[in-house]
């Protein structure tokens, strides 16, 4: 009895990761297409892309990535790259990377940015494709 119990109960929650996981990937796939058409219309519009630099931890010191794009947010801690991805445009201080800049990985993209930081720096993805593509070139960086 109890082994059905145990057994009834693994597989409930077997079931649900699995909801969960795809409805990660869902979100991921919707979001993704947010970056893409943000690329597009930000090319459409002529709005210059530039080499993305990434801060070191909470410090001034920034160091140079392999990723083209824009920035997304005007403190410089998120971008899309000519890629059609999302990169955190933050990383650990390294000694080296002063001197041979960092590689980064995308993000899983979401439809909400910033979920998990501070209040008030949550923002639909969406949204902030959209103020990124109204401010045009006019898109000061704030370090």
């Amino acid at each position: 009895m109890a082994d059905d119990w145990r057994e009834q109960r693994r597989d409930a929650a077997a079931a649900q990761a699995e909801r969960a996981a795809r409805t990660r990937a869902a979100e991921a796939a919707a979001a993704r297409e947010l970056v893409v058409a943000f690329v597009a219309s930000a090319r459409e519009r002529g709005i210059p892309s530039e080499p993305l630099r990434a801060r070191a931890g909470d410090s001034g010191t920034t160091y140079s990535t392999d990723v083209v794009g824009w920035y997304l947010r005007r403190d410089g801690s998120l971008g899309a790259g000519e890629d059609g991805e999302l990169y955190v445009l933050s990383v650990p201080r390294r000694f080296k990377a002063s001197f041979t800049g960092v590689r980064l990985s995308p993000l899983e993209p979401t439809l909400q940015a910033g979920v998990g930081a501070r209040d008030g720096e949550s923002i639909a993805l969406a949204s902030l494709l959209e103020l990124r593509l109204a401010a045009g070139s006019d898109w000061p960086i704030m370090r």
